[in-house]
C-alpha cells in the first residue's frame, strides 16, 4: 500500500516550468550523493552547442517541451501506418501515457539557490514508488530516458532532428555494422550543424548508476568504430530519478575529429537544417521541410483520422520569426505578447461574423490558423500549419507509393508473412522492412524536394475543407477554455492541459 503518510491529493493544479539539473562529464562515473541538491549550479543560458565547461547546470524547462521531445523520438513506426493510420493515436498514447502515469513535480530548495530557477522538480509519483511492477518500471525508465535525452540534446543543445540508428546510421552506404540487428550500438543519431559533427547518442533512465552507464559507453564505442574516420560526437543521457528524489541528467561525452559530415544525397548546395529546431529554416531548405515533415508523420496521420467534431483551429501569428528559437524548441503562447494581442482583435470582430468569412478577416489581421485535436485518451493537444500539414500529406502520398511498388512492403506480400517465425524473426523482418522503406524514401529525395516545396508553398492557401478532404470546417477556437497551456514552434503547436500532471509529495 502507498504509506498513510502521502496525501491523497487531487490532480495537481501546474505552472508548467520547472528546473532540471544536468552534470556535463567527459565519461561515465558514479552516481553524484545528492550534488543535484548541494554543489553549485550554473545558469543555463542557452546554447547551440555543449557548455565551455564541464560541471551542473540548472536549466529550466516546461512540461509542453518535455511532451513535444516524447512525441517525436525513438523509431520511426509510420511506414507500418500506411494504411492503418487511426493506430497513430495508439502510439502517441504510448509515449506521453508513461509520463502521466508516473511523473509527479514537487519543490525543492537547493543549498545554492540560481537566479531564475522556478524552485520546482519533476520525480517519480506514488503510484510508481509503491504499487508499480518491476517491468512496468523498466518500461517507464525507457521512455523517461528516450523523452529526456531528446529534450537535452534539441532543446539544450541545439541538435537538429534525431533518428533512430537501426535504419542504419549517418552513412548507411558505408556502415553495415549500423544494419546488424544483434550488434549493440546506441540508440540515436543527429547532425549539429554549429558543431559540424555527427552525434551517435545513448539514452538510459530510471534509477541509473555507473553499470548502466558503461554499458551504455561500450554502445557508443562500437558505435564510434562503425562510423570510422567520420568527425563525431558520442553522447551518453542517463536521466536518473529515485522515489521522494529529484530528476537529474548526467551527460558524458567525447569528441573524436576525422572527415566533416557528408551532405544529404543528392542536395547539391542546398543550406543545411539549422541547429535545433529544423522549422527555423524551412523557407529556404528543402531537405529540412523533408525532415520536418516526416517528423511529425505521426500527427499529420492523428490529425487525419480523427472525427471531425474532435478537430479545432487555434489562431497564432503569421509570423515565424516571433517563434524562432531562443531557448527550447517551443514558445509559450502566454508570453507570445505578438499572438495574444492578435487573438484579442479577433475576438472583436467575431461576433458578429460567420466562420468561414471569419477565418479571411483573421488572416487578412495577420493570424494563421493551426490544426489541432486532443490526442484521445491523454491530456495533449497536437496540430500544425496548413503548409506542413500539405507537405505531409504531399510525402505520405509518395510514402504509400514506395509501398505499392516496393517487393516485401506491398500489402500482397504481407498476406504471405510466416506466422511461425520467432518472435527474435518477427523483429528483424520488420527491422528489414524499415530499412527498405528509408532506402526507398532516400533514393527518391532529388525527387520529394521539388514535390514538398510546391505542397508546402501553395498550402497557405487553401482551405481546412480541402486539405481534410471533408465538407465542414473545424470549429475555430479563438476564446479558448482557459485550462490549456499552449506553445508553438513556426509550424506545430502542442497544448496540454493546466490539471493533467499528478502530484508526488508535498
Amino acid at each position: 500500500m502507498i504509506p498513510a503518510h502521502v496525501p491523497d491529493a487531487p490532480p495537481l493544479t501546474y505552472a508548467d516550468s520547472f528546473d532540471v539539473p544536468v552534470l556535463f562529464r567527459s565519461g561515465p562515473a558514479k552516481k553524484p550523493r545528492r550534488q543535484w541538491r548541494t554543489a553549485k549550479h550554473t545558469a543555463w543560458t542557452g546554447s547551440d552547442g555543449f557548455p565551455a565547461a564541464d560541471g551542473w547546470y540548472a536549466p529550466t524547462t516546461t512540461w509542453r517541451e518535455i511532451i513535444k521531445a516524447a512525441t517525436e523520438v525513438g523509431r520511426d513506426v509510420t511506414p507500418h501506418l500506411q494504411n492503418q493510420p487511426r493506430y497513430a493515436h495508439g502510439e502517441l498514447v504510448a509515449r506521453v501515457s508513461p509520463l502521466y502515469a508516473y511523473l509527479g513535480a514537487h519543490p525543492v530548495t537547493p543549498r545554492h539557490p540560481v537566479e531564475g530557477a522556478k524552485g520546482r522538480r519533476l520525480t517519480w509519483n506514488p503510484v510508481y514508488a509503491h504499487g508499480t511492477e518491476r517491468s512496468a518500471k523498466v518500461a517507464a525508465g525507457y521512455r523517461l530516458g528516450m523523452t529526456m535525452t531528446e529534450w537535452a540534446c534539441r532543446s539544450l543543445l541545439g541538435l537538429g532532428q534525431t533518428e533512430h540508428l537501426e535504419l542504419g546510421g549517418p552513412i548507411p552506404a558505408l556502415l553495415t555494422t549500423f544494419k546488424n540487428p544483434k550488434a549493440k550500438l546506441p540508440d540515436l543519431w543527429g547532425h549539429h550543424e554549429t558543431e559540424e559533427l555527427y552525434w551517435l547518442i545513448e539514452a538510459k533512465g530510471g534509477d541509473v548508476g555507473l553499470k548502466k552507464l558503461r554499458e551504455g559507453w561500450e554502445q557508443l564505442a562500437a558505435g564510434s568504430k562503425a562510423l570510422g574516420a567520420y568527425a563525431h560526437r558520442t553522447v551518453l543521457v542517463g536521466a536518473s530519478v529515485r522515489p521522494d528524489d529529484d530528476l537529474f541528467l548526467t551527460i558524458d561525452h567525447n569528441v573524436h575529429p576525422g572527415l566533416p559530415p557528408l551532405a544529404p544525397a543528392g542536395s547539391g548546395t542546398a543550406k543545411a537544417a539549422g541547429p535545433g529546431n529544423l522549422e527555423d529554416r524551412l523557407g529556404d531548405n528543402d531537405d529540412a521541410l523533408i525532415g520536418a515533415a516526416r517528423a511529425q508523420m505521426l500527427t499529420y496521420l492523428a490529425l487525419r483520422s480523427v472525427p471531425a467534431a474532435q478537430l479545432r483551429t487555434v489562431p497564432v501569428a503569421a509570423d515565424r520569426s516571433s517563434r524562432r528559437r531562443r531557448t527550447g524548441l517551443t514558445t509559450p503562447l502566454e508570453g507570445d505578447d505578438l499572438t495574444l494581442a492578435m487573438r484579442a482583435d479577433a475576438l472583436g470582430v467575431a461576433a458578429d461574423t460567420e466562420q468561414h468569412t471569419l477565418r479571411t478577416r483573421i488572416r487578412a489581421m495577420g493570424l494563421d490558423d493551426f490544426l489541432s485535436c486532443r490526442i484521445p485518451g491523454t491530456e495533449v493537444h497536437l496540430g500544425m500549419s496548413r503548409k506542413l500539414f500539405a507537405a505531409c500529406e504531399r510525402l505520405h502520398e509518395e510514402d504509400l507509393a514506395i509501398a505499392r511498388r516496393t517487393p516485401g512492403l506491398r500489402a500482397e506480400d504481407q498476406v504471405f508473412a510466416d506466422p511461425e517465425l520467432s518472435d527474435e524473426d518477427q523483429e528483424e523482418q520488420r527491422l528489414t522492412q524499415r530499412r527498405i522503406f528509408r532506402e526507398q524514401q532516400e533514393e527518391a529525395r532529388p525527387r520529394l524536394r521539388p514535390l514538398l516545396r510546391d505542397a508546402y508553398e501553395h498550402g497557405a492557401e487553401r482551405g481546412w475543407t480541402s486539405l481534410l478532404r471533408r465538407s465542414e470546417e473545424p470549429e475555430l477556437d479563438l476564446r479558448g477554455d482557459g485550462s490549456l497551456l499552449e506553445a508553438a514552434t513556426p509550424e506545430t503547436y502542442v497544448a496540454v492541459s493546466r490539471y493533467g500532471l499528478p502530484p508526488a509529495r508535498l
